[in-house]
């Protein structure tokens, strides 16, 4: 038979269903392909799992070349001229009575506070994420849980 002739007889069990459409039920972003409910449970299970490793794959990749750039970041230097001191605090004179001026090299940025950014973002991802996929699927309205999320 026909797609139709099938799902007069096995309709879709999910609440939205638009069958002149795309014959499947709608989501925001699954099921991908149409007629996908069609397709055995675990079939579908093992295919969205693959594509949840691969999405992990992928933020894995991003995370990794993110913190080489943090740590390329926090490793630059700049050199600087200092006075010789001794523990006392009183500067080291050359023999011409002028103090030694010593060429150091200083990190420009702090490792803690680079690192502490990296968490504070990190760990406000799920809420940016969730707040973005609402107001795409919202048609860029403010839904239930409101832009006010990530706050």
């Amino acid at each position: 038979g026909t797609y139709e002739d099938y799902y007069a007889a096995h309709p879709p069990s999910c609440s939205k269903y638009d069958a002149d459409v795309t014959g499947c039920c709608t989501g925001l972003l699954l099921p991908v392909i149409p007629y996908e409910h069609t397709w055995g449970k675990n079939l579908r299970a093992v295919l969205y799992i693959l594509g949840l490793a691969w999405c992990f794959l992928g933020v894995a990749v991003i995370s990794d070349t993110f913190m080489a750039g943090i740590e390329t970041i926090t490793e630059s230097t700049r050199q600087v001229k200092r006075t010789r001191t001794l523990p006392d605090g009183t500067e080291v004179l050359d023999d011409a009575g002028l103090p030694i001026i010593d060429t150091v090299d200083e990190k420009i940025w702090n490792a803690a506070v680079a690192n502490l950014s990296l968490m504070a973002l990190a760990s406000s991802t799920p809420e940016i994420l969730l707040s973005i996929i609402e107001t795409c699927g919202a048609g860029f309205y403010a839904g239930d849980l409101g832009p006010g999320t990530v706050v």
